[in-house]
């Protein structure tokens, strides 16, 4: 694949057999058509997710399996390249986030909500414990896409992961400190 800064806007127009007046009418240029491909590819991996956890009741299988989910898809080659490694240079940290918070931010929340509303999990603020898994796997993700070996580093980060999802869920019975 390519990347984002090497590739001009007439060349996406001719492979696509489009005009550049259709490009700019449907998409304003290149960084809109990234966007779209981007918001595509994020909105993808949350249903992929939703639908890994949603015959599971048990909070933290739920946990585990959305996890499990996730670093699959950032394996996959589109996933890796646009929405992990191409995203700063193509739409700013900011308008990442924002987009990236849309798609699975809320995700994150409503397993973590789940999860409370089951009695499972240790007494944190909800959004502040669903922030910290999300900007745990997130820099795992951009991790695995990064390294020479990520089928190693994608292990790894289940594993830790796993250590860190059963830190935070209980067992059930009263509430720690």
């Amino acid at each position: 694949m390519r990347e984002y800064a090497t590739v001009s806007a007439e060349e996406l127009v001719r492979t696509a057999g489009l005009t550049r007046g259709a490009l700019y009418h449907h998409f304003d240029g290149k960084p809109g058509l990234f966007e779209a491909v981007f918001e595509e590819l994020e909105r993808q991996a949350t249903e992929r997710i939703r639908a890994a956890i949603a015959p599971v009741a048990d909070p933290r299988e739920r946990a585990y399996r959305g996890v499990d989910a996730f670093l699959d898809v950032c394996a996959e080659p589109p996933y890796r390249h646009i929405v992990l490694q191409q995203r700063p240079i193509s739409l700013g940290w900011q308008r990442w986030r924002e987009l990236d918070q849309l798609h699975l931010g809320g995700l994150a929340l409503d397993i973590v909500n789940a999860a409370l509303d089951a009695g499972r999990l240790r007494p944190h603020p909800a959004g502040l414990v669903a922030r910290a898994f999300y900007g745990a796997l997130t820099e795992l993700s951009i991790t695995i896409a990064e390294t020479d070996e990520p089928e190693q580093a994608r292990a790894q980060a289940t594993a830790l992961v796993r250590d860190l999802i059963g830190g935070v869920v209980t067992d059930g019975g009263p509430p720690s400190a």
